[in-house]
């Protein structure tokens, strides 16, 4: 097993601190692999294989291979005029490691990637983190996913997470499901999630604590909890006994409400009533269609087609239940 400390070479550039998946943050790098690790001085990169894994603060990463690709640091008061310091002797891979004269910009990992903090857990087949954004991609073979203590985040083209401003961008198939909320699920083809820690700031201060709730209160907003979810594409959003559909829309975690515009539809069972925009409240699973002045609804109604099914209705049952119904709004 090879272990290097990768400190002065490998420094990254320090930012204020934030939680979920960053290795923005300062600190050694902590490198181990099972078949060595590679220092190529011309690529400017150096490369663990076999079980590699990278730690840095609270953020591990684990692939078959890691690619750590570095450039020259600037001095203090160089950035104004362009200068860089060059690069430590050639030497041995340990002399450059301790040269400080390097800073990480991109960390690169492949094969079975699996990236871990105290409370999240990103998956994917490549990873790809941006030091200079704080941007870390995920793609794959459709097996993508984000697990936060509050929400799952699956997808099958790409998986995006921005450290800095706590945004997630699904791709493909993608579906967030908000565990906080009974497991509420919204999909799409592209599905953007904001979490409520808010933007992150050059000189923001850390975020309190998070505050226990007490037995039987709900658990306090914030510390990496959904906000919202902006969607498009082929969305939707499923209650208790409604699938409703559209082109786009727009999910709030804080009143369990969803908007949703452009080809509604509201489905149950065998009933249907489509509009250009729908209003859903998830915790009273009440779905309603909103048609604009001018703009028709059209449904197709099925009465009692339960009981049509089964030729009567069975004791202690009632009616089956009518479907969403249109409201008109007023201008």
């Amino acid at each position: 097993m090879r272990r290097w400390l990768l400190a002065a070479l490998l420094a990254l550039p320090l930012h204020a601190m934030a939680q979920g998946i960053d290795l923005s943050q300062g600190g050694p790098v902590d490198v181990t692999a099972s078949d060595g690790i590679e220092w190529r001085q011309a690529e400017q990169v150096v490369i663990a294989r076999g079980n590699a894994r990278a730690i840095r603060g609270s953020v591990t990463v684990f692939a078959d291979r890691l690619l750590a690709r570095y450039r020259p640091q600037a001095r203090p008061g160089e950035a104004q005029t362009g200068a860089v310091r060059p690069a430590a002797a050639a030497g041995s891979p340990d002399q450059a490691l301790g040269g400080g004269a390097n800073e990480i910009w991109r960390l690169e990992a492949e094969g079975n990637v699996r990236i871990v903090t105290e409370t999240d857990t990103a998956r994917g087949d490549r990873a790809v983190y941006d030091i200079d954004q704080a941007v870390l991609v995920l793609t794959g073979r459709g097996d993508l996913s984000l697990t936060t203590p509050s929400q799952l985040i699956t997808a099958r083209d790409s998986l995006e997470y921005w450290s800095a401003r706590k945004m997630a961008v699904a791709r493909g198939n993608a579906v967030v499901v908000d565990n906080a909320e009974g497991g509420r699920r919204i999909a799409g083809d592209t599905l953007v999630s904001y979490m409520l820690d808010g933007p992150g700031q050059g000189n923001a201060a850390p975020a309190p604590p998070p505050v226990a709730a007490k037995p039987g209160e709900r658990p306090v907003p914030g510390q990496g909890k959904v906000d919202r979810v902006e969607a498009f594409g082929n969305v939707e959003i499923r209650t208790a006994t409604d699938v409703v559909r559209g082109d786009r829309g727009v999910y709030s975690a804080q009143t369990g409400m969803a908007r949703l515009l452009g080809n509604v539809r509201i489905t149950r069972t065998d009933n249907q009533i489509n509009g250009q925009e729908a209003i859903v409240n998830l915790r009273t699973n009440v779905a309603r269609l909103v048609s604009a002045p001018g703009a028709r609804v059209q449904g197709l109604i099925m009465p009692n087609q339960d009981q049509e099914r089964s030729g009567r209705q069975e004791p202690g049952r009632g009616a089956s239940p009518q479907p969403a119904t249109p409201e008109r709004r007023g201008r």
